[in-house]
């Protein structure tokens, strides 16, 4: 899988970049984006949240937990970890993008003068953002540095990034937002490891990308996975994917192909192999009768 963040960096000539520090980006994205699309499914992953505004066209966001229609005038938050971008048409697609670390979300929202109140933790992992007013007004004024030949001062840069984050958590309507908000403050780190790993188990990433996603360097990644799972992570990995590979074939008919790539699996062939090891029957043989020609990674 491609990083989202380092492709955006990699193609100044269609992303007019702005960065702020080491880790934080905006980027305009014009229709000429729709060149470096080539297929119509790009699989991607970013270690950074990213925020962004549809200025125009239209893209679907396949993750584990379900699909996303992206239209024109959405405002999005989307959690970092793997996805599947969907093209749906030559035209591009026009947004506004901030890419946004967790410490630098902690660190804004420690300055509000009122806490941010507790929420249930529950939130997806794409979220439509309310765009009221006053976020209108902000993209607006983001909107004028694109069209400047100079580029910004990285400090007022910054501070764009903080009025972003303030003003979507002081709309109480973002509540999935304001959950993960809360869990990025909160929530102890085993829980934040579980949550990485249930999200993000049937992308074929390397741990090293677990591991960052997880926030700690691999060793301590492989360490504090053990110590959660009592499991190492290859192992939690691969009976994780092949009992969900058994759920898209038995329940929802899918192709030995499309299970394959569903579940994280390098080929078919790799897959059937740790299939027939496993549960001693392969893969086409626990397939019911039905055709799995639906979108991938639904």
């Amino acid at each position: 899988m491609d990083n989202f963040y380092e492709r955006v960096l990699q193609h100044p000539q269609f992303y007019r970049q702005f960065n702020c520090g080491n880790s934080l980006i905006t980027a305009f994205n014009c229709p000429m984006e729709a060149r470096l699309m080539k297929s119509r499914f790009a699989d991607l992953w970013t270690q950074y949240n990213y925020l962004f505004y549809v200025i125009d066209g239209q893209k679907i966001w396949h993750t584990a937990r379900g699909s996303y229609d992206i239209q024109r005038d959405s405002c999005v938050f989307v959690r970092k970890g793997g996805f599947i971008m969907e093209q749906l048409m030559d035209t591009g697609f026009c947004v506004m993008l901030f890419f946004i670390p967790d410490e630098f979300i902690c660190d804004t929202l420690q300055i509000r003068t009122k806490p941010l109140a507790r929420y249930d933790q529950h939130f997806e992992s794409v979220m439509l953002i309310e765009s009221n007013e006053t976020l209108k007004s902000f993209f607006l004024s983001m909107s004028s540095y694109f069209t400047e030949t100079k580029e910004p001062e990285p400090s007022l840069l910054e501070l764009k990034f903080k009025e972003l984050i303030l003003n979507v958590a002081d709309n109480l309507s973002n509540k999935d937002l304001l959950s993960y908000f809360c869990s990025l403050l909160h929530e102890p780190q085993a829980a934040k490891l579980k949550r990485v790993m249930e999200d993000n188990f049937c992308y074929n990433l390397k741990l090293k990308v677990y591991a960052e996603l997880s926030n700690r360097s691999l060793s301590a990644f492989k360490r504090d996975f053990e110590k959660i799972f009592r499991i190492t992570p290859g192992k939690w990995l691969l009976e994780k994917r092949l009992h969900y590979a058994m759920h898209l074939l038995s329940n929802q008919h899918k192709t030995v192909s499309e299970a394959a790539f569903a579940s994280g699996f390098e080929s078919p062939s790799h897959f059937s192999r740790a299939f027939k090891k496993r549960f001693g029957k392969g893969p086409a043989e626990i397939k019911k009768p039905g055709t799995g020609a639906g979108l991938r990674k639904v």
